[in-house]
């Protein structure tokens, strides 16, 4: 082969390489969203001892969005836990969090977010907080809550809306687990060759948001958590503000049974609600 020819031929390849790393990439940015949300419309009556109430509660859209509130059926609740859910599945994936949460006393609040559940549209970050924050005041407003006891609790990709939605609606406890530092961040441990600062259109930048929440914060992480990675949990911790507190899960993983509901029972979350849902929380 001439010397002509070879380079022409390296020539070509490059090009072919440069096309299907382009297109690969193209693919990724305007797929993002699918890469991050994953709904599911399949929901499951939750148990009758968790006594649920369904609620329907209209976002500043006008999207409605499903829920349950469930209040214990033995004794009046101290106050209320409104779940912020991650990224996949619906609300009733939560129902074992739910069944810990109630069975320690507290009244608790599934809902699903736009897309989720049934419910119409498409999620973004912006529907997520706009849906987080409708469900919030919803909850706040009702006869039977009092509004300065409401609690909470966002996992994973919930933390995200879940301090989003603490800017405008104070909480009297807000609970994070598995928290990330933004999407942006976690995205870049999976490929950090490619620039997903500039390009991702959901961040959730709560690393530097969280400084901007007037309440008291409890982080739950997992030490072995391949989702989310742990030093993300403890560096969002360092940037909130006091009071705080920090538990770590030692060998979890993101989905282990230890973060997905066994870590209510854990003696720092108990004190820590206890706290908030009898006004005393500093």
């Amino acid at each position: 082969m001439s010397e002509t020819r070879r380079l022409r031929w390296i020539a070509v390849v490059v090009v072919a390489v440069l096309l299907v790393a382009v297109v690969a990439f193209l693919g990724l940015f305007l797929l993002q969203r699918r890469l991050i949300y994953f709904p599911s419309d399949s929901i499951a009556a939750p148990p009758e001892g968790l006594n649920a109430e369904s609620i329907a509660i209209r976002s500043a859209d006008g999207t409605v969005l499903s829920g349950w509130f469930m209040s214990p059926s033995d004794r009046d609740a101290p106050c209320t836990v409104v779940v912020f859910n991650g990224n996949a599945g619906n609300r009733t994936d939560r129902l074992s969090l739910a069944g810990s949460l109630s069975n320690a006393g507290f009244a608790v609040v599934l809902f699903d977010y736009r897309g989720y559940g049934g419910n119409s549209g498409s999620p973004s970050e912006q529907g997520l907080s706009a849906d987080g924050l409708a469900v919030a005041r919803y909850v706040k407003a009702r006869p039977d809550v009092e509004s300065d006891k409401v609690v909470y609790l966002g996992e994973s990709l919930g933390a995200g809306v879940a301090v989003a939605v603490s800017l405008v609606e104070t909480p009297a406890l807000l609970i994070l687990r598995s928290p990330f530092t933004s999407l942006a961040d976690v995205a870049a441990t999976r490929v950090p060759f490619l620039p997903i600062g500039r390009l991702i259109w959901d961040d959730f930048p709560n690393l530097e948001t969280i400084g901007l929440v007037e309440a008291p914060v409890l982080v739950v992480a997992g030490s072995a958590d391949r989702t989310v990675p742990v030093e993300q949990s403890i560096q969002v911790f360092d940037a909130a503000n006091e009071p705080k507190t920090l538990v770590i899960a030692e060998g979890a993983d993101h989905n282990d049974r230890e973060l997905t509901s066994g870590f209510v029972a854990l003696p720092e979350v108990q004190s820590a609600l206890q706290q908030a849902c009898s006004g005393n929380a500093e």
